[in-house]
């Protein structure tokens, strides 16, 4: 927000206070998880009901995918649109404090990302990346996950 201060002839910049404190975000931020999340579960439980069988979060594969189709060479990556940039989404939004901070953190997100893929596709995989919000949307969904399933490579 500014404010121009007219006997001064100054500008005055307010920045927005994280309403929360330290010990609070902090808390805030530690039930944020990495695995086993709402859209994670949406997509193995369509993948289940489907016939497929997956492995979870292997340490062999580069990136460690959320969910792995061996036989069929294929991975899934359940990315959430917030800490992975998803385009165009509400949710892909920038915290008000730390910005610099924030900004460097997504950069770098996106870039391993971006990363990954490329090494996984060297290495003759395919990836699939479902955003979080996609997954709101359960027969949409299923239909995007038969059309990469039956994909050939």
């Amino acid at each position: 927000m500014e404010v121009r201060d007219k006997e001064f002839e100054t500008k005055i910049v307010t920045t927005r206070r994280d309403p929360l404190t330290k010990r609070q975000r902090s808390r805030q931020m530690a039930l944020v998880k990495s695995k086993n999340t709402g859209p994670e579960l949406a997509v193995r439980r369509i993948l289940y009901r489907l016939g497929y069988r997956y492995r979870l979060h292997p340490v062999d594969i580069p990136g460690r995918p959320d969910i792995v189709l061996r036989r069929h060479r294929k991975v899934i990556f359940v990315h959430g649109c917030f800490w992975h940039r998803h385009r165009g989404c509400s949710r892909t939004r920038t915290p008000k404090t730390r910005i610099r901070f924030w900004r460097r953190k997504f950069d770098q997100n996106v870039a391993r990302d971006r990363f990954v893929r490329s090494a996984l596709v060297r290495d003759g995989w395919k990836p699939l990346i479902v955003w979080e919000c996609d997954s709101e949307n359960v027969t949409v969904l299923e239909r995007r996950l038969l059309r990469f399933l039956r994909a050939p490579l």
